[in-house]
């Protein structure tokens, strides 16, 4: 399978030496689950937008620094690009500011939350189970970092998993669009860097929180396993 990835931001340069950048990351994490991937990326933050849906087989997006409502032209485009993708059946899932972006293109609504910035280790019940979680469990655990969060569904949308914390975690659209506000991409050692790099603007308390989040278990390859699992029936309900 060929996954275009469409990238919305870069690594901190404080921290890229030490981590590398999330191209990086992402295909490192879904080759440890299926070393066949092939990965093409797109860099949609410097305006590269793919002027082919065809031009992979399934589209991932990453998180961003930037926000779905902050009025960059190349977001508004990438918009755009989602809304094609969505018209000719195409398998998409956005991850974070992905999951947001769905959200906006498709018709919804993205906000600032009013409970604050999510970082470290988010806790989420499943309360939709549908065959392409297998393996199957009732819960799904990532790390996260964000502010913005989906505050209304776009049509055609159910969610899949959330909490108090964030209702709209795990989202499915139609049968080939799924968005998740975690990062399955994300470690723990980056976390915890990013946490302390964003510290002034986080906040010393919600970052002591989230710190303290890490030595709980992460659902990372299990998620890749799901995401892989949906984009591969999306493939086959199009063909």
């Amino acid at each position: 399978m060929r996954i275009g990835l469409l990238q919305c931001d870069d690594v901190a340069p404080e921290l890229i030496e030490t981590h590398g950048n999330y191209p990086a990351m992402f295909e490192a994490l879904f080759k440890r689950v299926d070393p066949s991937l092939e990965f093409r990326v797109w860099r949609c933050l410097d305006g590269e937008i793919p002027d082919n849906v065809d031009a992979a087989d399934a589209w991932l997006t990453t998180g961003s620094k930037f926000g779905v409502n902050d009025g960059l032209p190349w977001v508004d485009a990438l918009c755009d690009f989602v809304r094609e993708l969505w018209d000719a059946g195409k398998p998409l899932v956005g991850v974070c500011f992905g999951h947001q972006l769905i959200a906006k293109a498709l018709g919804g609504e993205v906000v600032k939350s009013p409970r604050g910035w999510g970082v470290g280790m988010s806790f989420n019940c499943v309360n939709a189970r549908t065959e392409w979680m297998q393996p199957w469990q009732p819960n799904l655990d990532l790390l996260v970092s964000h502010q913005d969060q989906v505050e209304r569904l776009p049509p055609e949308a159910r969610v899949l998993a959330g909490s108090d914390f964030c209702p709209y975690y795990l989202m499915q659209v139609g049968e080939h669009f799924l968005g998740v506000q975690g990062h399955p991409e994300f470690n723990k050692p980056y976390s915890h860097d990013l946490m302390q790099l964003r510290c002034d603007l986080v906040g010393a308390a919600r970052v002591a929180e989230g710190l303290d989040s890490l030595s709980a278990p992460l659902d990372a390859e299990l998620t890749v396993r799901w995401i892989l699992n949906f984009m591969r029936r999306a493939l086959r309900s199009s063909d």
